[in-house]
C-alpha cells in the first residue's frame, strides 16, 4: 500500500512579500523597528519609508511599551531563595563569587561557622582593600555585571583605597547595565538627574531609568512614575506605580492610594496592589534577616551603591 505523507502547516515553508516592490521570497528582512513588514533589501526599505513611517513609529512605540511595562520576577538570594530586600543595606555583594546575598544568610553562616565565610562559595572574607579590588577585577574579566556595579560604587564614593572618580564610575555603571545589572542603569540615570559628575540631562535620566525598569529595578519605576506625573502623563505614571507597589514598594503604594482617592485608580486595583505588596514583603522577611538587622555585623560600607 502506498503511504500518504501529510504535510502540516508548520512544516510548510512560508513565503513573504516585499512591502515595497511586491516580490515574494523566503529570505526577506523584517523592519527592525516594528517587525510588521519585510523587504528585499535596503533600497526597497528606503523607497517604502515615506508610506511606512507613521505605522512603523506607532507599532515601535507599542512594542517598546510592552517591554517597559512588563512585570518581572524579583531577584532572589541564591542561598535561601527568598526575594532580596529592596533596601540595598540589607544584602551584600560578594566579590569572591559575584553573588548578591541577603544579610540573613551571611549572619547565619557567621553564627554557625564562627568565621566570616561566604555562604555561597565558602571563601573567607578578604582581609584587605587590595584583596577586595583584586577579586572584583577577576569578576570584571568574567563579564560579571554586578562586579562592574560594585566597583563603580567604590569610585563614586571614593572608598576602599579607591580615589573618587565620577567618570570612571559612570563608565562602569553603563557597562554593568549592558551586562544585565539593572542597578547600574538606575544609578547612571540618578547621576544624570542629580548632576553627579555629569551635566544634568533629564532626557538621558529617563532613558536609563526605563532601561533599569525593563531589567526589573523597582526604584527606577518610582522615578519614572514621578517624571511621567510631572509631565502630565498620568496613566503612564500610575502604570509604573502599580507595578512597583506590587513588587513591594511602599512609596509607590502611597501614590496608588492617592490615585484611588482622586478617582484615577479603581478600588479593585488599589486593594490588589495592597495585597500584593503585603505578600511580597512577607517574601522578603525571615528570622535570620531580622536577627541580622538587630546585630552590628553590617555596620560597614557594603559593595553596593546607596539607592
Amino acid at each position: 500500500m502506498q503511504k500518504i505523507l501529510y504535510i502540516l502547516p508548520s512544516m510548510m515553508e512560508s513565503t513573504d512579500t516585499c512591502a515595497s516592490c511586491g516580490k515574494e521570497g523566503n529570505n526577506l528582512k523584517a523592519c527592525t523597528a516594528c517587525r510588521m513588514v519585510k523587504y528585499c533589501n535596503r533600497d526597497c526599505q528606503i523607497s517604502h519609508r515615506k508610506q511606512h513611517k507613521k505605522a512603523c513609529k506607532k507599532r515601535a512605540a507599542e512594542l517598546y511599551d510592552e517591554k517597559l511595562f512588563r512585570e518581572l520576577e524579583p531577584e532572589e538570594c541564591p542561598i535561601c531563595f527568598q526575594t532580596l530586600p529592596l533596601d540595598a543595606n540589607e544584602y551584600s555583594f560578594k566579590a569572591c563569587c559575584g553573588k548578591m546575598i541577603c544579610n540573613g544568610c551571611i549572619y547565619t553562616m557567621k553564627e554557625s561557622e564562627g568565621a566570616d565565610l561566604c555562604p555561597f562559595c565558602r571563601t573567607p572574607e578578604a582581609i584587605s582593600d587590595e584583596e577586595n579590588i583584586k577579586r572584583l577585577n577577576k569578576l570584571l574579566d568574567k563579564g560579571n555585571g554586578d562586579g562592574f556595579y560594585a566597583l563603580a560604587g567604590l569610585y563614586a564614593q571614593g572608598i576602599m583605597s579607591i580615589p573618587q572618580d565620577w567618570n570612571r564610575a559612570h563608565e562602569l555603571l553603563l557597562k554593568a547595565g549592558e551586562l544585565g545589572c539593572s542597578k547600574g542603569y538606575y544609578n547612571l540615570a540618578k547621576s544624570y538627574a542629580e548632576g553627579n559628575g555629569l551635566e544634568r540631562d533629564m532626557k538621558k535620566a529617563k532613558h536609563y531609568w526605563e532601561l533599569a525598569a525593563m531589567g526589573g529595578d523597582i526604584m527606577a519605576r518610582n522615578s519614572l512614575g514621578h517624571m511621567e506625573g510631572m509631565a502630565g502623563n498620568i496613566q503612564r505614571a500610575y502604570k509604573h506605580y502599580i507595578i512597583a507597589a506590587r513588587a513591594g514598594s511602599e512609596k509607590s503604594l502611597e501614590w496608588v492610594k492617592q490615585g484611588f482617592m482622586q478617582g484615577i485608580v479603581s478600588k479593585d486595583i488599589y486593594e490588589e496592589c495592597s495585597h500584593a505588596l503585603s505578600e511580597r514583603q512577607n517574601e522578603m522577611q525571615s528570622d535570620a534577616r531580622e536577627k541580622a538587622i538587630a546585630s552590628d555585623m553590617f555596620n560597614r560600607p557594603p559593595l553596593n551603591l546607596p539607592t
